[in-house]
């Protein structure tokens, strides 16, 4: 049973007012906390597959609230394990090709892409030149997304070293931003404090300050200009030599791409130039921002000291979209139609999300706990009716009063 402090006066009902449609009926504004804040201890897949051990045993007459919280916690512990395990099973028989060949070639076909988009842009005719944007506007967004997405959780290898070339190429050199600073918040905060007020609320998406259309529909145009201006900010919070190796990134990042819009492309003018740049970083934009807010704000939100275990913390705070051919290659399948599964298991890939997505979503449905889904359109239209309320306002916060 959920508890939600919303107004002055506590109301008592469950979270589930159409925002999503959901298997069982079951955001607070803040800043992330400066680096060096002590992450969460959520264990890996591996640790809960095979190095999980149930707690003591209580009495089954041990009525009191310590023991009744501990039981609790106990039970969702198991569920978490012999979740991770039935994983942890599906891994084991996978191939390399399954757990890192397939999003590898996604990434290495959208490299091989790159001179047929720029040759596409030489064209006076409409519907090539057209085609040159749609075509480096899609690939910029599948390395600048999928890959730094999966560099930041050191999907692309199993070594950390190369993980950490992947990281440094795909966040600083294709994304313009700092890998320190958005693996940080990303895997260490966000992931690590699901839809806790003040540290993974989504919050960071937030502009309360912009009307709803504005937000909605314009200010996604601006991404490719804020994005290196917001790492030129947090630029401070690391060594200088990382932020010295972050701006000689962006820069040449920038610049090649400025520089093969010239001669290769053969625009003449450096404003044309400029404009097309933006033009292609900015084809995916809207769906970028609509999915990072889709798929948190609007869901429970709760406190730091009275979070639920892992479990039911992601099943009740993560919500999955339908498959989309686009945005599953752009993105990549633990943005789209992963995320819970990406949020349970964060260390696979998006192949191995897609693969374990029939087990963790029949698992849920098992148990009697939440699979949050909803469709793109759906949700669009919710933000749209309750903008102010979901994107303006300090969200209500969730308490867990049973296990049901």
């Amino acid at each position: 049973m959920l508890l939600e402090d919303g107004d002055p006066a506590r109301r008592r009902e469950q979270r589930a007012n159409g925002e999503v449609s959901s298997t069982s009926c079951p955001e607070g504004t803040g800043d992330p906390p400066a680096q060096g804040t002590p992450a969460p201890d959520d264990s890996t897949m591996e640790a809960l597959a095979e190095g999980w051990e149930p707690g003591p045993a209580l009495g089954d007459g041990d009525m009191t609230p310590r023991g009744i919280l501990q039981r609790a916690g106990q039970h969702e512990e198991a569920l978490m394990a012999e979740l991770a395990e039935l994983v942890q099973k599906v891994v084991k028989n996978s191939s390399w090709w399954d757990r890192h060949g397939v999003d590898i070639s996604i990434l290495a076909c959208s490299f091989l892409l790159l001179p047929a988009g720029f040759l596409c842009l030489r064209s006076a005719q409409a519907i090539p030149f057209l085609a040159g944007v749609l075509i480096l506007g899609v690939v910029h967004h599948t390395l600048a997304v999928k890959g730094s997405h999966l560099a930041s959780h050191n999907v692309l290898a199993e070594s950390k070293s190369w993980g950490k070339v992947w990281a440094i190429f795909f966040i600083e050199l294709c994304s313009a931003f700092t890998a320190e600073q958005a693996t940080y918040s990303h895997v260490k905060i966000h992931h690590g404090y699901t839809n806790v007020i003040g540290l993974g609320d989504s919050s960071t998406w937030k502009l309360p300050f912009l009307n709803c259309y504005i937000y909605m529909f314009i200010a996604p145009l601006a991404v490719p200009i804020i994005t290196p201006l917001v790492a030129l900010g947090l630029l401070r919070n690391v060594e200088w030599t990382a932020a010295l190796r972050t701006l000689c990134c962006i820069f040449l990042g920038l610049y090649c791409h400025y520089w093969l819009l010239l001669h290769v492309s053969g625009f003449q003018s450096l404003w044309s130039a400029l404009l097309c740049m933006l033009l292609t970083r900015s084809l995916l934009a809207h769906p970028y921002i609509h999915v990072n807010i889709f798929q948190h704000i609007g869901l429970p939100m709760f406190a730091a000291d009275r979070k639920p275990k892992r479990i039911h913390l992601m099943s009740l705070g993560v919500l999955n979209l339908p498959r989309n051919a686009l945005l599953d290659w752009s993105f990549g399948h633990s943005l789209i139609s992963c995320h819970v599964e990406h949020h349970l298991f964060p260390s696979l890939s998006d192949n191995m999300c897609l693969k374990i997505k029939p087990i963790v979503s029949q698992y849920l449905k098992q148990k009697k706990l939440p699979y949050n889904e909803d469709t793109y359109t759906s949700r669009l239209r919710l933000f749209l009716q309750r903008y102010e309320e979901l994107m303006v306002h300090a969200p209500p916060i969730t308490e867990l009063v049973g296990i049901q």
